[in-house]
C-alpha cells in the first residue's frame, strides 16, 4: 500500500515510471516555475490563488480562487513538445499523459466546466468536468470533485482496470485530496488480492491501478479531490462492483442533498 498511498510532504511528483503505468503523471508545485511538457499533454490547474502562464510566445491569465472550496476552476491545457513559464500565487496542480500526437492549447475558463450533481442521498456529490472526453486531448481526462460532509463519493465503488467498451476501459487515476480533517479511502481487487481502507488528508495523493474504488468525507468536513486518468480509449466507462450496483436504481426514490452543487 505504500507506493499507491502517497502522504503529503513525502512527493513531489507522480511519473509512469514510479507509478508503474504507461501514461499518467501528476505533481503540485507552490510559486513560480519553468518546464516543459515533454512527450505528453498537460492540464495546468490552479488550486489556490492567480496564475499567468507563457508559452510559444502566447499568454494565458487564469484566475484566481483562495481555495479550491472558493470557487470554479480554471484549466490551461498546453500540448507535447511545449516549454512554458508559470507566474503563481498558490498552489498548481500539473495533470499531465503521454500522447503521440501534438495539438493546440485550449483555455478552459469557470463557465466552460460542465456542472454534474451526481448520486442521491448521502451519497450525492459534485463532479465539475474539466478535461471531458469530448475534449480536444488524446489521452488527458480531468474532473474535481465535491463531496460534502458524511456523504460517500465515487460510489458505488467501481472500477475501470478491463478493456470491455462500452462498459469499460483501462484508465490509470490518481486522486489528490483537500481537507481541514480526513476522508476516508477504500481500494480492493479480488482479482489482484487487495483490500485496503486508509485515512487520507489535505495533500495526500492516491494512485489507482486497478481495483473498486470509493470515499467518504469525514461529518462536518467537506472533501475536495481532484482526479486525472489517462488511457489509450478517449471514455470514462467504469464497472460497478456487482454485489453493490443495485443502489443505482435505489437512487430514484430519494432526494438529492441539498448542500450540492457545493460551489458554483
Amino acid at each position: 500500500m505504500n507506493e499507491l498511498l502517497l502522504r503529503a510532504g513525502a512527493w513531489e511528483q507522480v511519473t509512469p515510471e514510479s507509478a508503474g503505468w504507461r501514461y499518467l503523471h501528476f505533481g503540485v508545485r507552490s510559486g513560480s516555475f519553468a518546464s516543459d511538457t515533454g512527450d505528453g499533454e498537460i492540464a495546468l490547474i490552479p488550486l489556490s490563488g492567480r496564475v499567468r502562464v507563457e508559452a510559444e510566445g502566447g499568454s494565458w491569465e487564469l484566475g484566481g480562487r483562495v481555495s479550491v472550496f472558493a470557487g470554479m476552476p480554471w484549466a490551461l491545457y498546453l500540448p507535447r513538445e511545449t516549454a512554458y513559464s508559470v507566474e503563481a500565487e498558490g498552489e498548481v496542480a500539473i495533470c499531465g499523459a503521454r500522447c503521440e500526437r501534438r495539438r493546440e492549447p485550449v483555455l478552459v475558463r469557470p463557465e466552460d466546466v460542465e456542472i454534474e450533481v451526481r448520486g442521491a442521498g448521502n451519497a450525492t456529490r459534485q463532479i465539475n468536468h474539466i478535461l471531458k472526453p469530448e475534449f480536444p486531448a488524446e489521452r488527458l481526462l480531468v474532473v474535481e470533485v465535491f463531496t460534502p460532509s458524511g456523504n460517500w463519493s465515487s460510489y458505488p465503488p467501481h472500477k475501470h482496470d478491463e478493456d470491455d467498451p462500452p462498459g469499460e476501459v483501462v484508465l490509470e487515476e490518481t486522486y489528490y485530496f483537500k481537507s481541514d480533517a480526513f476522508a476516508v479511502q477504500k481500494l480492493y481487487s479480488p482479482r489482484h488480492g487487495l483490500d485496503v481502507t486508509e485515512t487520507v488528508r489535505d495533500g495526500d495523493l492516491m494512485l489507482v491501478p486497478y481495483g473498486y474504488h470509493t470515499t467518504a468525507a469525514a461529518h462536518g468536513y467537506d472533501l475536495y479531490y481532484l482526479n486525472a486518468l489517462a488511457g489509450d480509449r478517449r471514455s470514462m466507462a467504469a464497472a460497478d462492483d456487482p454485489g453493490l450496483a443495485w443502489i443505482r436504481d435505489a437512487w430514484a426514490e430519494l432526494e438529492p442533498d441539498p448542500r450540492v452543487p457545493l460551489v458554483r
